[in-house]
């Protein structure tokens, strides 16, 4: 039996073709395909099976797969559902080593086409055959002129040759985005749609884009993982190559039955996981396939800027205070200029508006020279690295004609500044713009949306280099824990605890509250009560032996009560800290990526307002440190109203730890919670007030 190579090249780089199924008739899918193929350059060799006729579209035909010479890379396989089984059996007997299915009519049909799928797979098993789809619309590499698809986008022509790879689970939806590409002018150099994905999936296609050389931008265009490792791969690949991912995940689904078993779990849904998978390998996940073109425009470019500081430059005053409005909601700055920078620019227009956003007003605008003056002065200010520049409509051809040059010089000025005009211009006229180094989009609030982009693919690129991360050797067991057992099991991994006693009576808990010194908390030992404020489980503030042994038998009474059948351990006496941030530290095992671990504020807020974040285990403290400063909350732990700041290096510790301790019980840990986490004053400490662990149900 062969194994299955990762090498996509016999899909995308073929050097001979089986056509089965080809057809002299372009309406039908086996005569657009191979028409398309035969048409735009591919230089290798083709073999159109066709038993009833001499040739096909003017290429020579065999009569049968049987003919066909042993060790084709790549067959195209255009024949109804049901028989894709027997062609595929007869591929793999010749060795065939590649097949993209075209036919659907299978798991996304039938029972009958599911277990018709399943044994294709089998076939690609045991042969080593790579198989594309079935159900999908093909591959491209516009480079080569491969053009392996029946999407009707090449009646209309091709797309120009580009440095950007496109990967769609979705036919229609890759055929429509390869339309936009072409209409818009984007250069594609890559393109394919996985279908059912019967062997490669879209993460191994992204790996592929990944590795290419020409290939300097990925699209995606995924509604699920089939692979969490070989995902995860692809984006390190891209992210470690400089290349931006750009993807369009749709189906935005929370998790339902289980939310109820912690904090986490209901924090945690599937679309969180994605989107927290994204953000830590450095993918700018879009809403709208406009969005989707916007920074795949902008991307193509290659220049990333090293801040997120803007300069705002506008020939109307409404656009100016739009731009200052929308810049800040997209994580952009627009620093103020330099005194030296505003007073070069009062003389150019005496009443213009000089701070940042920069007010040219609309006379600037009949005027080439001026405009190129404007931008000559806020780029040469060094605090910013990017400049979108706003152009009303109202311009001569001349102005049209003088502008181009102007800035082209200033582009090579500042050739790594990214720079971008706004302005409404038809193809013709945004050409010249284009091609003085500017990019053009129409809008000032996209244009703000794709440089923020940008400077989001450029800070993730500089931060490859990972810190170390730890590994764990501590173990969750299979049975229900208690909150004393779920600390003691999490203090011998690391993760700090407060100091508490579990007692069995009123006496011991008195003892133990003298010990540990008033005020103290007291809570009920179970493991069956996960929820213990909700049954009255938990006593605050307890200040002396008396209200303590009363507040023991309380307890006990409440827990019998509420729950007959829970075993009780007893009551926990803890001190009592109050001097600190209440955070949430917590684990939560996703069915595809596996355990994901999330911090924010936490205590009885965290249900919320849900300022959270996440990422996917284990990672080191660089990551730790981006989460912690991620949330929106995060002033509170630099301290705020005359409080201290946190000891964040100690919860960055913490989180790094409880990372590890996540991915070493991946198969063990359903979730666990921290809640609260108390981070107190820095240098001292942070620890555990409360802990849950759910094992999981194997």
């Amino acid at each position: 039996m062969m194994m299955n190579s990762h090498n996509l090249d016999i899909l995308f780089k073929p050097k001979a073709i089986v056509a089965v199924g080809a057809s002299s008739n372009p309406s039908k899918i086996g005569g657009r395909i191979f028409r398309y193929t035969k048409d735009n350059g591919y230089a290798g060799t083709l073999y159109p099976i066709n038993a009833q006729h001499r040739n096909v579209q003017g290429v020579p035909t065999l009569p049968s797969i049987a003919d066909l010479p042993a060790g084709v890379d790549l067959a195209y396989v255009m024949v109804p559902a049901p028989a894709v089984v027997e062609i595929m059996e007869k591929l793999a007997e010749r060795e065939v080593k590649a097949a993209i299915i075209f036919s659907s009519g299978f798991a996304e049909m039938s029972t009958e086409g599911t277990a018709a799928q399943q044994r294709i797979a089998d076939i690609a098993h045991e042969s080593g055959m790579r198989v594309l789809g079935p159900n999908c619309m093909g591959v491209i590499n516009i480079n080569n002129g491969m053009v392996g698809t029946f999407a009707r986008t090449f009646d209309q022509g091709l797309p120009a040759p580009g440095v950007i790879g496109f990967a769609s689970q979705s036919g229609a939806f890759g055929s429509y985005g390869l339309y936009l590409c072409l209409k818009h002018g984007l250069g594609i150099n890559l393109w394919c749609t996985t279908g059912n994905e019967v062997d490669v999936d879209v993460a191994e296609c992204l790996e592929y884009m990944a590795l290419d050389q020409q290939t300097k931008v990925i699209l995606c265009y995924i509604e699920g993982c089939r692979n969490r490792d070989r995902l995860i791969h692809a984006l390190e690949m891209a992210r470690s190559r400089s290349k931006p991912v750009v993807m369009l995940k749709v189906g935005r689904t929370q998790l339902g039955a289980m939310a109820a078993a912690s904090h986490t779990a209901s924090l945690v849904g599937t679309d969180a996981v994605y989107d927290a998978v994204f953000r830590q390998y450095g993918v700018h996940r879009v809403n709208s396939i406009e969005e989707l073109l916007d920074v795949a425009y902008v991307c193509s470019a290659g220049i990333f800027p090293k801040s997120n500081r803007v300069g705002l430059l506008s020939g109307s005053g409404g656009v100016a205070v739009l731009m200052a409005d929308t810049a800040p909601g997209f994580g952009l700055e627009a620093p103020e200029l330099s005194q030296e920078a505003q007073a070069k620019l009062k003389q150019l227009i005496p009443f213009s508006a000089t701070r940042n956003p920069v007010d040219m007003t609309a006379q600037a605008t009949y005027n080439q020279m001026v405009v190129k003056d404007y931008i000559e002065v806020v780029l040469g200010q060094d605090n910013l690295d990017s400049l979108v520049c706003f152009l009303p409509p109202a311009r001569t051809p001349e102005f049209r004609k003088m502008l181009p040059p102007e800035l082209k010089r200033l582009r090579q000025q500042y050739p790594d500044k990214v720079l971008v005009l706004c302005s409404s211009e038809r193809p013709e006229e945004k050409q010249p713009y284009e091609e003085a180094g500017f990019l053009v989009i129409e809008d000032p609030t996209r244009a703000l949306r794709s440089v923020a982009a940008l400077f989001n693919y450029g800070r993730s690129f500089a931060q490859v280099q990972q810190a170390k991360v730890m590994e764990s050797t501590v173990l969750v067991p299979k049975h229900a824990m208690s909150e004393y057992e779920a600390k003691k099991l999490l203090a011998k991994a690391g993760i700090p605890v407060i100091t508490e006693r579990l007692t069995s009576s009123a006496q011991e808990a008195r003892s133990a509250a003298e010990a540990l010194g008033y005020p103290v908390v007291m809570k009920i030992a179970s493991a069956d009560i996960l929820h213990k404020t909700e049954i009255g489980g938990v006593l605050l503030d307890i200040n002396n032996s008396k209200a303590v042994v009363n507040g023991f038998h309380t307890l006990m009474r409440r827990a019998r009560k509420a729950t007959p059948k829970a075993r009780l351990e007893g009551v926990l006496i803890a001190p009592m800290v109050t001097d600190g941030v209440e955070t949430i530290l917590g684990v939560k095992r996703d069915p595809v990526f596996g355990p994901v671990v999330l911090f924010g504020l936490g205590g009885i807020f965290v249900q919320v307002f849900k300022d959270v974040v996440m990422r996917l285990a284990p990672f080191g403290e660089d990551v730790a440190a981006q989460m912690i400063r991620e949330i929106n909350g995060f002033a509170l732990l630099e301290g705020v109203r005359g409080k201290r700041p946190a000891d964040i290096e100690a919860l960055i510790h913490a989180l790094t730890t409880l990372s590890a301790f996540a991915a070493a019980n991946a198969d063990r840990l359903e979730s666990l919670d921290l809640n609260p986490f108390l981070v107190l004053p820095r240098g001292e400490g942070a620890m555990a007030l409360d802990a849950l662990i759910v094992p999981r149900q194997m």
